[in-house]
């Protein structure tokens, strides 16, 4: 391995890493002349070393080893990250994070991470209101029971499979029982739906996402466009559809957590963005290539 191709594997390493110095920094007090600040092991050209990071270094090797951690070891995980800090910094000074693309992109991805993990964690009357103000949005798609006329290409014929499809699509909206187009305009399925009431999950796994997509967007008793997938032309007729009742919280509780930090992060993310925006001096071309 080159010493280039190696230094930009330990940046890439340290890249989040360093993000989050850079970040306690901030919002730590400054080292003063007379010494360390207690949180500090270490400072590599005016960049701490944080204690915590000492640590958990020192807490990776103790688990890999048997022996008691001796002053040697200790010496030798200070002196590695000492190391990894000159790599940072010195990759940074040979512009890796920009011309690197993998340097480039985890090092914005742990800046995401950084900004948008910015949002307290929820609390639960807040959770609750969230959960009463997009009840809708927990409460799983309706199940469908359809029936389904399949219309294969053959000898290559895709025009006339379509037309054939269409006809099947007519004759089912006029009223036309199922069965009498089936027998007319269909082919044999070698996986017939299952006559009962399906999720969208299940029902893409007989007719594909485009037929599935379809027949969600149909009320009961009302027939599908013909959908082409690698099996020929679905014709799917919807003859029921149950929509599930809203779960109660108390049983999708973590989705209502998860789903209001992932909301309150991209919030967090769009406000700093914004910010980083309107603080810096951007230029675009008159016309885009």
């Amino acid at each position: 391995m080159t010493a280039e191709r190696r230094a930009r594997l330990l940046l890439a390493l340290g890249a989040a890493a360093g993000l989050a110095t850079a970040a306690a920094s901030l919002v730590g007090g400054r080292t003063g002349t007379g010494g360390l600040s207690p949180d500090v092991v270490a400072t590599v050209n005016d960049a701490p070393i944080r204690r915590d990071d000492y640590l958990r270094a020192l807490g990776a090797v103790a688990t890999d080893r048997r022996a008691p951690i001796t002053d040697a070891d200790k010496q030798q995980v200070l002196n590695r990250l000492i190391d990894e800090e000159l790599l940072l910094q010195h990759g940074l000074d040979l512009g890796l994070a920009r011309r690197d693309r993998s340097v480039r992109s985890q090092l914005v991805a742990a800046t995401i991470d950084l900004l948008a993990s910015a949002a307290a964690e929820p609390s639960p009357a807040d959770l609750r209101a969230f959960y009463d103000q997009h009840r809708a949005y927990f409460v799983q798609p309706d199940r469908l029971r359809v029936h389904q006329i399949l219309v294969q290409v053959h000898d290559g014929d895709e025009i006339g499979a379509a037309a054939r499809a269409g006809q099947a699509t007519a004759r089912l909206r006029a009223g036309e029982p199922i069965d009498a187009v089936r027998a007319a305009l269909g082919d044999p399925e070698v996986a017939p739906i299952p006559d009962t009431l399906l999720p969208p999950a299940k029902l893409r796994e007989y007719v594909g996402e485009s037929a599935a997509r379809a027949a969600l967007a149909v009320d009961a008793g009302g027939a599908t466009d013909p959908q082409r997938s690698s099996m020929g032309f679905h014709v799917l007729q919807v003859v029921e559809r149950v929509a599930p009742p809203v779960p109660p919280f108390e049983e999708v509780a973590e989705l209502v957590r998860e789903e209001y930090r992932r909301r309150a992060d991209d919030v967090a993310l769009r406000s700093a963005l914004d910010g980083l925006r309107s603080a810096a001096h951007v230029q675009v071309t008159d016309a885009l290539p």
